[in-house]
């Protein structure tokens, strides 16, 4: 698809849609072009529903944030009605490195453009997925959960009391595997901070369609030259020879529940799962009976299937073993910043007929 620039002469308005408030740091990007007639709609994740009329006259959309799972029920192709009514609209910018709430097929059919903001949040949804495999092994939900409920004075210590397994070789362990659902930028971080705690084999599968990359195995190998081994294997070797599985693979129906009974199963009882990608890619009901169960050791969730419906009596929230965060991998300063201000760039790239810093490319009918 090729973009023209005529925009910056043609004299026209165009109308710009802001989700959410993008802050003081970057809302100025948008602000500073007086071809822009900005609209930003109330703080309410139902705006789109609110704002049909609004939004059927927009030339482009900018939403400034990620919705969450439970926001796109029985509207989860949320662009799907506004697409068909906003004959005007150019481009469409969405702050997250996900884009399976969009109806790519109608932006397609359009030509309308997507930017999203991949990269930028890679370093912080890695720390977080570290943290979380850390929080799940040693035992920090249960713990933690002692000492705010004033019982650590009543505990007596035993030699074996809240241990589980670590991540870090040792003498006693000197080998240790990390397997990856998804080997992507952010499980290639993760990977690159196990590391130094002496993980010494990387188990990864990926797209089937996707050839295997001889390349990226032996570059990692020769950065990392105590990673013995770096291999692409089927999901399940990933399950029977993990210490850790981290599922880092895009969303969509694809890889709905590709953690699931059978896969959980197979895995060993010392091992941990961590999930920081999509909540759907895990089956929710099958992890709690897994570690009800003893198939797993433990869990660390950053997403759920469902949420933000995830309350007190949710089967995972009420495991000791199971860590759950509120979808806070890329929630750094540092992070949404440069998430907002990508967002803004591309949606003022598509506008303008411009590059856009970010655009996922779509096959156009056009």
């Amino acid at each position: 698809m090729s973009h023209s620039t005529s925009g910056h002469n043609s004299g026209k308005k165009f109308k710009l849609v802001v989700a959410r408030d993008l802050g003081p740091d970057v809302m100025p990007i948008l602000h500073s072009r007086p071809e822009l007639d900005k609209i930003e709609p109330a703080r309410d994740p139902g705006f789109l529903k609110m704002h049909k009329e609004l939004l059927a006259s927009s030339s482009c959309f900018l939403i400034g944030y990620d919705i969450p799972t439970s926001h796109r029920t029985g509207d989860h192709r949320i662009y799907t009605g506004l697409i068909p009514a906003g004959p005007d609209l150019k481009v469409i910018s969405t702050m997250s490195v996900g884009y399976e709430h969009v109806d790519l097929d109608a932006l397609g059919t359009r030509g309308i453009r997507l930017g999203y903001t991949p990269d930028v949040l890679t370093e912080a949804v890695a720390d977080v997925t570290l943290m979380l495999a850390l929080m799940a092994g040693r035992n920090v939900k249960e713990t933690a959960a002692l000492v705010d409920r004033g019982e650590w004075p009543k505990y007596t210590w035993s030699p074996f009391s809240f241990c589980g397994p670590q991540i870090s070789s040792d003498w006693v362990r000197p080998t240790r595997t990390a397997g990856f659902i998804g080997f992507g930028r952010i499980a290639q971080a993760t990977l690159a901070r196990l590391i130094p705690f002496g993980i010494t084999h990387c188990l990864y599968t990926s797209n089937p369609s996707s050839p295997r990359s001889s390349e990226l195995e032996a570059s990692i190998l020769e950065k990392h030259p105590t990673l013995q081994v770096v291999e692409r294997v089927d999901l399940l070797e990933v399950a029977r020879q993990s210490d850790v599985v981290f599922v880092l693979a895009p969303g969509g129906e694809k890889t709905k529940y590709i953690v699931n009974e059978a896969f959980l199963k197979e895995m060993k009882k010392s091992a941990i799962i961590v999930n920081t990608s999509r909540g759907t890619l895990v089956d929710s009901d099958a992890l709690a009976k897994a570690l009800k169960e003893g198939w797993i050791w433990g869990a660390g969730l950053d997403v759920v299937d469902g949420e933000p419906n995830v309350d007190q009596d949710h089967p995972l929230v009420k495991e000791p073993r199971c860590v759950v965060l509120p979808h806070i991998g890329s929630a750094t300063t540092e992070t949404r910043l440069g998430m907002a201000t990508l967002a803004a760039k591309n949606v003022l790239g598509g506008i303008f007929g411009e590059n856009m810093p970010a655009e996922l490319r779509l096959q156009s009918s056009k």
